[in-house]
């Protein structure tokens, strides 16, 4: 089988594919022929060497797939062979064929696609896991959400929509206007309009119950300040810490000099909260398995549908991250592994 594998730090052009023979699934385990493979901000990072939670180098990104089940691990009787599934792989979904333990796999329906269930474990995932879960998302709530036109901006958009929220402000950059608002956003040009003034003049000056921030550094601080009191903040990336495809430590030593210290004693005061949110470290299968059950049957009741920005086979992994790193992307990147 082929996998993608990041030898060292460095660019896209440093991404190499290998041939590799995979060993059969344990027990308690299956292998997975995968289909699509999701492509997420924090892979980027990571082949930077600036995210820190990833493998020693050599390794095989990829948090998520989508495919069939081709083999069973000893006493697994949950699952069956030519299942359609979705796998979270926590790392080495770049690959043809995975093995992954069962409980970190979900069957799908045969209405959804491999594409839409590719789509949804970390985006809509993490979208929910923060707004709904942590979030108590409420009909009529007031909510902030930046890279309004990514993977979890655009899932974001949709939850809040099924849930009733009742003003969506969405922050972009200029050429993605008309989409962003196309998802039901007050859009937001992040480098011409004041987000927190904006949030504050639309809300009789509270600010907004909920702000979700994948930017960090000082960014962070603003998205604080434009929550209103008893509003909750979720960090869930540092996208400031890489501009563009190529490393900058200049970069990441910013963002993170001036990512916040909140300090507990102040917040109480206003009665703020502050999330950080990584759903490919989450340790509770049941909380995630929740989530997924959930945001299936919003998708039966067509209240959310991914919406996929573009799919690249493997072979062209290079330029689909390079696509991202141009923040050209609206919605999910995909890879295909599926076979010829």
């Amino acid at each position: 089988m082929k996998k993608v594998i990041y030898p060292k730090i460095g660019g896209p052009d440093s991404i190499q594919i290998i041939e590799e023979k995979l060993d059969n699934p344990g027990k308690n385990q299956v292998k997975v022929r995968v289909h699509r493979a999701g492509i997420n901000f924090a892979d980027l990072m990571m082949r930077q060497g600036l995210y820190g939670s990833n493998p020693d180098f050599p390794f095989t990104p990829g948090y998520e797939v989508s495919g069939e089940i081709i083999e069973l691990g000893d006493d697994e009787n949950r699952l069956e062979i030519g299942q359609r599934v979705i796998a979270m792989t926590g790392f080495g979904g770049y690959s043809e064929e995975v093995i992954v333990e069962s409980n970190r796999v979900v069957p799908i329906p045969d209405n959804i696609s491999f594409d839409q269930a590719a789509a949804m474990p970390v985006t809509y995932g993490t979208a929910y896991h923060m707004l709904v879960h942590l979030g108590g998302l409420k009909e009529g709530d007031t909510v902030l959400v930046h890279h309004a036109a990514g993977g979890v901006g655009t899932a974001a958009a949709q939850i809040c929509k099924a849930y009733g929220a009742g003003l969506i402000i969405g922050t972009a950059s200029e050429s993605k206007k008309e989409f962003v608002e196309s998802l039901g956003m007050r859009f937001v040009n992040r480098d011409k309009e004041d987000f927190v003034e904006v949030c504050k003049n639309m809300t009789g000056g509270k600010g907004v119950h909920q702000a979700i921030d994948p930017v960090a550094g000082k960014h962070l601080t603003r998205s604080y300040d434009a929550l209103r009191n008893g509003g909750k903040l979720h960090c869930f990336g540092a996208s400031s810490a890489v501009p563009n495809e190529k490393r900058s430590l200049i970069a990441a030593f910013k963002m993170w000099r001036n990512t916040p210290k909140f300090d507990p004693m102040k917040m109480m005061n206003s009665n703020k909260s502050v999330f950080g949110v990584h759903m490919g470290r989450m340790e509770d299968e049941e909380i995630f398995s929740n989530h997924l059950a959930d945001l299936g049957e919003l998708m039966k009741q067509g209240k959310i549908n991914p919406i996929i920005d573009s799919v690249w086979r493997f072979e062209k992994v290079a330029d689909a991250q390079r696509h991202i790193h141009n923040r050209k992307n609206k919605g999910k990147v995909l890879l295909d592994f599926s076979p010829n």
